[in-house]
């Protein structure tokens, strides 16, 4: 924790702020433009593209209460939970508007221009506009940073910008590592930040009149700004409150009782968010789950008198970023309460007393240190800090597991190149006539414990969001898919599974080995098909439909898959034996067809 200048902190011009700042604003007031780009100057090596903010609530919610739709995967293939298969949710209208930007010929052209003269894409906006500049720059990640690792990462800039998506978005983009190219500033009071945490049903009247304000067309914010700023603020309270105790590992069933009648909005921030705390300081915190605390716990009131003056100020505070940037982004007066540990962070409590008061200052200019709920916005950051420490800590465990899988894997290995010499690894597994089969069964267990662990802990979220993209995990990950599922396989078929479950593809296959496919298939843009450790359940269902039509074609098929994943060394020679299952499937049908 230290207190330096904005630009140092991040590691972005200060310039490069400021003249995003200025180009949203400008985009802000030209509302019949979808964007405006623009370089820094006539030689700077950054091209700056603003979308303009929507001022009809129709371009703010659409469909159900807080307007959320599944990410549409074409556009946005990573933003998923890759091993459970969870798609993310966005707002739906953002959505909507940054797909008409995206249908606008002119506009991939000119990103393709910056991109082929090797400049920095920077997508700016304020309002619903940062909204659109969020989607964008998760956009251009997918098509040019994930696709060559030669194109200069983009940088994301929001100035007052709605939330856009929910929880595994954020998940998504920090296993992506690209959390430090979204970066969201925040005025203290102001409420758009807010707004998504609140149903549409319950402001949507007063949200097109406040719109109305901030299109300039009423001189003062209009009379029920309170009661809006109210209505907000209570809907963050319930969010907020919601994930605090989700976070502190509250098991009250009735916090789920609760939230299947009342249902909180799906929204959560992401990226590095920079609050402004009017006065004249800036604080930079990144660890979403305590951006969220800190959005609720910034905006409260310490008495019913300031409701009037603070929900005016919240919305003129809406308009004026570009002049408090001007004024105070270059004095050394920016707290970052939170440090990077493989992009996850935490607040740093534990510290000398200097840092502490540091600590205490920034949390006094959020108001967090000020009335009844002080300590209670205290806890909750606490609660964020620990939460990240656990999983980190939870990762340090599992690491110190690998060993113990590769040994096990090791020790299989062995025994499916003693296999090999006879009726092959499969065969002789599900035969289990030998001592050597035991054992093997043994490890097979074993790995299954450990996997599945591992499995339950990120179905709980216990596990660094990073965790899926390390490739060392991919690796171990594919390695023990492709040697143990074919034992899986083997004991499925051998005690008659099937008969009672069904097809092993079908509700047979363990969320082990569905997982660990999908890490490498999400790894190297692989399209989702029956993989190698497959091979055998394949070849099961195929004896048992013997005779059947299509049965013959069916085998051919696999014989094409199996040449090739034999070629590419994904599936062991030994399936071709004389003996073994698949090449008596092949010649029952060959000899006599």
């Amino acid at each position: 924790m230290g207190i330096v200048k904005l630009g140092e902190n991040m590691e972005i011009k200060e310039e490069v702020i400021m003249k995003a700042c200025s180009m949203a604003m400008k985009a802000h007031k030209s509302p019949e433009k979808q964007y405006l780009s623009e370089g820094i100057h006539s030689s700077s090596s950054e091209v700056v593209f603003s979308f303009a903010g929507s001022l009809s609530v129709n371009d703010w919610f659409a469909g159900s209460a807080f307007g959320e739709m599944k990410v549409d995967l074409q556009f946005f293939p990573s933003l998923k939970y890759v091993g459970l298969d969870q798609t993310g949710r966005v707002n739906e209208a953002f959505f909507k508007r940054f797909e008409a930007v995206l249908a606008n010929p002119r506009f991939k052209v000119e990103v393709e221009k910056a991109v082929a003269d090797r400049r920095q894409v920077v997508f700016t906006g304020h309002s619903s506009g940062g909204a659109i500049a969020i989607l964008a720059t998760a956009w251009f990640l997918e098509v040019y940073n994930r696709q060559s690792s030669n194109c200069m990462a983009p940088l994301c800039l929001t100035f007052g910008s709605p939330l856009v998506g929910d929880y595994i978005i954020n998940i998504a983009i920090r296993r992506e590592k690209w959390s430090r190219y979204f970066v969201n500033f925040v005025m203290r009071y102001d409420i758009v930040p807010r707004i998504s945490l609140c149903p549409l049903s319950s402001i949507k009247q007063q949200l097109q009149r406040v719109l109305d304000y901030f299109n300039q067309n009423a001189p003062q914010p209009p009379n029920d700004a309170p009661a809006f700023y109210e209505t907000v603020v209570k809907n963050a309270s319930s969010v907020a409150n919601y994930a605090a105790c989700k976070i502190m590992g509250s098991t009250n069933p009735l916090l789920e009782t609760v939230s299947s009648f009342i249902e909180p909005s799906p929204y959560r921030p992401f990226g590095t968010y920079v609050f402004c705390t009017g006065t004249g300081k800036l604080v930079v915190i990144s660890n979403p789950d305590a951006v969220l605390q800190v959005l609720f716990y910034s905006s409260q009131l310490s008495t019913e008198e300031e409701k009037v003056t603070v929900a005016q100020t919240s919305l003129r505070d809406h308009l004026n970023y570009e002049n408090y940037l001007q004024e105070h982004l270059k004095t050394p007066a920016v707290t970052s309460l939170f440090h990077h540990r493989q992009e996850a962070l935490a607040v740093s409590w534990n510290v000398a007393s200097v840092e502490r008061e540091k600590v205490d200052m920034a949390l006094n200019d959020l108001g967090l240190c000020l009335g009844f709920q002080s300590e209670r916005a205290r806890l909750s950051l606490r609660a964020a800090e620990a939460l990240e420490k656990q999983k980190l800590r939870n990762q340090d465990t599992i690491d110190g597991k690998k060993k113990d899988i590769e040994k096990c894997l090791d020790k299989l290995q062995e025994y499916q190149s003693k296999c090999a010499h006879k009726v092959g690894y499969y065969d002789a597994f599900k035969c289990s006539e030998e001592e050597e089969d035991f054992h093997a069964n043994v490890a097979r267990l074993e790995l299954a414990g450990t996997w599945d662990v591992i499995i339950e802990m990120l179905k709980r979220y216990e596990l660094p969001d990073e965790f899926e993209g390390q490739k060392e995990w991919i690796g171990l990950g594919t390695r023990y898919r492709r040697i143990v599922e074919p034992l899986d396989i083997a004991n499925y078929y051998r005690h008659l599974k099937n008969e009672d479950t069904g097809p092993y593809m079908g509700k047979g296959r363990p969320r082990r080995y569905k997982c660990t496919q999908k890490w490498r298939e999400h790894a190297e843009q692989l399209p989702n098909e029956i993989p190698e450790s497959c091979f055998w359940a394949e070849v099961e269902e195929l004896c048992i439909k013997a005779g059947c039509q299509g049965t013959i074609e069916s085998i051919l098929h696999l014989k094409t898959k199996v040449d090739k994943w034999i070629q590419n060394e994904e599936l062991g020679g030994d399936v071709l034996l004389e003996n073994s299952t698949f090449t008596k499937l092949q010649k029952q049908h060959f000899l006599t067809n």
